[in-house]
């Protein structure tokens, strides 16, 4: 009873079943069903629901986005952003990947159901994978938005989601991604209290931060460059960059 209590409620758990969810609670799916049959799916995509999901529409807009494009969602969640987008884009462009399938369903089904957009969205569009299996959709994309998942994922995962998405993406196509940095006059292996929102984050434990220079590592060798946004007025502090994709 406490531990199903605990899942409910978003307690701590303990190291072993913190060990069994990999690197972060994304991993677990039996947990993050829980939380959702108790409505919790907005909570556990970060919560700020209509502020976050409205953002990331607005951002990419003033970035050049129009509605002709196709748009990859990685870590789409249960469509925070994804309901903005959707509604945007012309039927059909908007593409999400998550971890969970829990988590994708509760967005198409709820989210989506309650705005009346699933008419716009073919549900193959939607795909649960552990592994950035990119090629599953069998297109390439003109902009991709990882808003919040390299703040949970360690830097082997984040080289490996680049490597992987760098050919689905169209030439001069680009990635827009968030995460939680460290400034350089920082230590990355303590734990570093971000503005606004209050947010911890660790150097080897969810929620990840990383220097800029840790990214720019990530996509040695690839065809792709990166550039610093920093600040875009994340309610929570994250920086933003954005990486192209170089001339085939």
């Amino acid at each position: 009873m406490r531990k199903a209590l605990a899942l409910l409620l978003g307690e701590p758990r303990t190291a072993k079943e913190s060990q069994r969810t990999g690197p972060s609670k994304y991993y677990d799916e039996d947990y993050l069903q829980a939380s959702i049959r108790a409505g919790g799916h907005r909570a556990e995509v970060g919560g700020v629901w209509d502020e976050i999901g409205k953002m990331q529409l607005d951002f990419l807009r003033a970035n050049g986005l129009t509605e002709e494009m196709a748009v990859l969602d990685i870590g789409c969640g249960c469509l925070r952003a994804g309901i903005h987008l959707v509604g945007f884009l012309n039927a059909g462009n908007y593409y999400g990947l998550d971890i969970s399938p829990s988590l994708l369903e509760a967005g198409y089904s709820i989210e989506l159901a309650a705005v009346g957009l699933q008419s716009k969205l073919p549900r193959t569009n939607l795909l649960c994978d552990d592994s950035f299996s990119f090629e599953r959709f069998n297109r390439v994309f003109d902009v991709a938005i990882a808003q919040s998942l390299f703040t949970h994922l360690p830097l082997n995962h984040i080289r490996v989601c680049l490597t992987k998405l760098v050919n689905h993406l169209k030439e001069c196509g680009m990635l827009f991604v968030t995460f939680f940095e460290c400034p350089t006059s920082d230590t990355i292996t303590t734990p570093i209290k971000h503005q606004p929102g209050g947010i911890i984050t660790y150097p080897d434990r969810d929620p990840y931060h990383y220097y800029l220079r840790d990214l720019e590592h990530c996509i040695e060798s690839l065809p792709m460059e990166i550039r610093y946004i920093g600040d875009w007025d994340h309610p929570r502090g994250q920086r933003m960059v954005a990486f192209r994709r170089t001339e085939l």
